[in-house]
């Protein structure tokens, strides 16, 4: 039996230019508990790192807040110089301590950050930097400006937010071109539904955090379930399948630390949802939304 190939989830083109596989993979699991230090089983993690492009994954979403710079040091001494993939990185929290993230929009500390992150990804430029959280407490438009003058600097080659609204987004795209964006979104949890459509819209990326999770439908005898025994596969994978299902510019970013859990979601490349089953399940994934 062939293994799944990342590449059968299609193509997408950050910024209109970068072409990458649309599943990809999220690297802040590679950490400690609480999303800080190193790994538990280090070893592990970096077998699993090692797996990422043998499946045909070539796009990484990680950031200087995992670890912090745990993730971003790792991919560095596993994948480093990254032959044809697509390192993605994320700026503006602050790690007091595990599993605690403060948002900091200061425009030094971003362009300060942004610099770090290019250091420890050894690389000359980021190919895209994403605003990892809007920071209340700095105008938006500071914040903005800073990720202009990367662009300008050729710190980075294209910018992204993250838990963004469409205003916000409009407010940033007459700053610099916003080329993705990254919220929170998977079957039941719909809440960005009118930002994907506004970037699907402006040929925006829409990177789902969170892509996996399925509530109350993952249960057994659930629609879901029973989709998932028809197609012999695990609800989660179902659930992916959905998400990419869902839109052409939808770039999904499941992480793990587990070499097996790394090839389960990248096997959901291979679940052809019929089109009655995918309204199905995006009914009943609005219906729990709502609930």
């Amino acid at each position: 039996m062939s293994q799944p190939n990342a590449a059968k989830s299609g193509t997408f083109k950050i910024g209109g230019e970068i072409e990458i596989h649309r599943l990809g993979f999220g690297a802040m699991r590679v950490t400690g508990q609480g999303i800080w230090g190193e790994p538990a089983d280090r070893a592990e993690a970096i077998r699993t790192l090692k797996r990422v492009p043998e499946l045909g994954i070539d796009f990484i979403d990680t950031a200087d807040s995992y670890g912090p710079d745990v993730s971003e040091k790792l991919l560095r001494e596993v994948l480093h110089p990254y032959k044809g993939m697509l390192i993605a990185t994320k700026g503006g929290l602050l790690r007091p301590g595990p599993d605690v993230w403060e948002p900091n929009g200061k425009p030094e500390y971003l362009i300060q950050e942004a610099q770090k992150s290019r250091r420890q990804l050894g690389v000359e430029q980021i190919d895209l930097w994403q605003l990892h959280r809007i920071d209340p407490k700095v105008p938006r438009d500071e914040q903005f400006a800073a990720i202009k003058s990367l662009l300008a600097d050729g710190v980075i080659r294209h910018a992204g937010l993250s838990e963004v609204s469409i205003a916000e987004i409009e407010a940033a795209s007459k700053i610099f071109p916003v080329a993705t964006v990254q919220n929170r979104y998977n079957l039941v949890d719909r809440a960005s539904e009118d930002v994907l459509i506004y970037c699907e819209r402006h040929g925006i990326g829409f990177i789902p955090w969170y892509p996996l999770a399925a509530g109350d439908l993952a249960k057994n005898g659930s629609l879901l379930d029973q989709v998932a025994r028809r197609h012999r596969a695990a609800p989660s994978q179902v659930a992916l399948a959905w998400v990419l299902k869902r839109s052409p510019v939808m770039l999904p970013i499941p992480g793990t630390s587990k070499v097996r859990h790394l090839e389960e979601n990248v096997a959901a490349v291979d679940i052809a949802l019929s089109d009655e089953d995918f309204a199905a399940l995006d009914q009943a994934g609005r219906q729990q939304s709502a609930a």
